[in-house]
């Protein structure tokens, strides 16, 4: 190595001293001392219980998670339950408190039910259902006793929570036509075995978030008919020994991280989230629009993992083969171009946690921004590791987070569109 190379290197290790600086010092000035703790105690938490080998033998459980972790992330530091009201055993400390947490949970891509049960479910519960639904599903999410799972139907739960689409607009559940989950009124004494009716769901949800492991889930179903045509939110529990009708089927997923399921209702006895009339649709748009902030903040906590990961990478002892000093310091440039990106994605996310109101109008724009970040990072990880090593294995894990997500809740660019579209951009706010 000739001293233009140990020169480099040495610029190199100095300026990710510097970045790491400024990132505590930047995250010290926004955060209270309350979120500072968070923060702290969870990532000693993760760095204790996560890694590359942990993460994959979590996921090869039935559950896709690691049980005893999830435990002590919900009922011991009580992540499922920050932002909901203190009255059902929640923290109550709002979006920005639960970004935090995301935050973390995606730097180290742990799989937990956390998206599904506290960022999808959780709120939805909230904001639908009868005060005794409330009572008693709330505490049960909030102590991670119980876990939930949303499921729509074809796949197409980013325009269910209308992040690329108006979800009053277009007729993602079904509309009475096959392909949908259709639900039926069930008459008193009907053979329901609630004596009182109820409702059956027949039909089939793919790309279930979790939906293979959940306790419950909430299944939005089309009823009505053409005459009174509209969608509704259920509840399906899990019963001891299965439940009659529901068959749930864990499929492989491009991020193991993020198992998800088909679900087939044959027939499945549920249970009407809430009373009737409710705005289902506005209440699965303030949800997706908060979801959005969440996995934008999930993928910028990805994104610096990968970034330290990648500065890594350029250090003498950890890149394979020899490197020129034009080499290193054309990669030092794109490394600091990507800098400026993870920190423009993460001021944009946290922004947007916390704007006011039922839903943040920026969260979509955020989720963009921020899993293009991840995307450039991760690629770059993989490109500065070479392929074969240990880094480049790892730096892909990254990059097929950022894929999984858009896959889910993409792409990008439709994000962007209908952030565009709400904003009144372009024209008119969408109503």
């Amino acid at each position: 190595m000739d001293a233009a190379d140990t020169a480099a290197d040495a610029d190199t290790a100095a300026d990710a001293d510097r970045a790491a600086d400024a990132d505590t010092a930047a995250e010290a000035a926004a955060l209270t001392g309350e979120q500072q703790r968070i923060r702290r105690t969870l990532r000693d938490l993760l760095a204790e219980r996560t890694g590359p080998e942990e993460n994959h033998a979590a996921t090869a459980t039935p559950e896709g998670y690691d049980p005893e972790l999830w435990a002590r992330l919900s009922a011991g530091l009580g992540l499922a339950g920050l932002a909901l009201p203190a009255k059902y055993g929640g923290g109550g400390h709002g979006p920005a408190a639960l970004a935090l947490a995301c935050e973390e949970t995606g730097r180290a891509l742990a799989p937990s039910p956390l998206l599904a049960t506290a960022v999808l479910a959780a709120p939805l519960i909230a904001a639908l259902g009868t005060p005794a639904q409330r009572a008693e599903l709330l505490p049960r999410l909030v102590d991670g006793s119980l876990t939930s799972a949303l499921a729509v139907p074809g796949g197409s739960l980013a325009l269910a929570l209308g992040l690329t689409g108006d979800n009053t607009a277009e007729d993602w559940s079904g509309g009475g036509r096959a392909g949908g989950i259709q639900a039926r009124a069930v008459a008193a004494g009907d053979g329901d075995g609630s004596g009182g009716g109820g409702w059956r769901l027949y039909g089939e949800a793919a790309q279930v978030l979790d939906g293979h492991s959940a306790d419950l889930l909430l299944v939005a179903a089309h009823t009505g008919g053409f005459a009174r045509s509209r969608t509704l939110l259920f509840l399906v529990r899990e019963r001891e020994g299965g439940t009659p009708g529901l068959v749930r089927t864990r499929r492989n997923a491009l991020d193991l991280t993020r198992p998800h399921a088909t679900v087939e209702l044959r027939d499945a006895e549920a249970e009407l989230l809430g009373e009737e009339p409710a705005d289902v649709l506005g209440a699965l748009a303030a949800t997706g629009r908060i979801a959005a902030v969440m996995l934008a903040a999930e993928a910028v906590g990805a994104a610096g993992a990968a970034l330290d990961r990648a500065i890594a990478g350029l250090g003498p002892r950890a890149r394979p083969g020899h490197r020129t000093a034009g080499a290193l310091q054309a990669a030092r440039s794109t490394l600091a171009d990507l800098y400026v990106r993870v920190e423009a994605a993460r001021s944009l996310t946290y922004c947007a946690a916390r704007e006011s109101g039922p839903g943040p109008e920026s969260g979509p724009l955020a989720l963009a921004q921020a899993l293009e970040a991840l995307r450039a990072t991760a690629g770059e990880g993989v490109r500065l590791h070479g392929g074969g090593s240990t880094g480049e294995r790892e730096a892909r894990l990254f990059y097929q987070r950022a894929a999984s997500d858009e896959l889910l809740f993409g792409p990008a660019r439709r994000l962007r569109a209908r952030a565009a579209e709400r904003t009144g951009l372009f024209g008119e706010v969408a109503a």
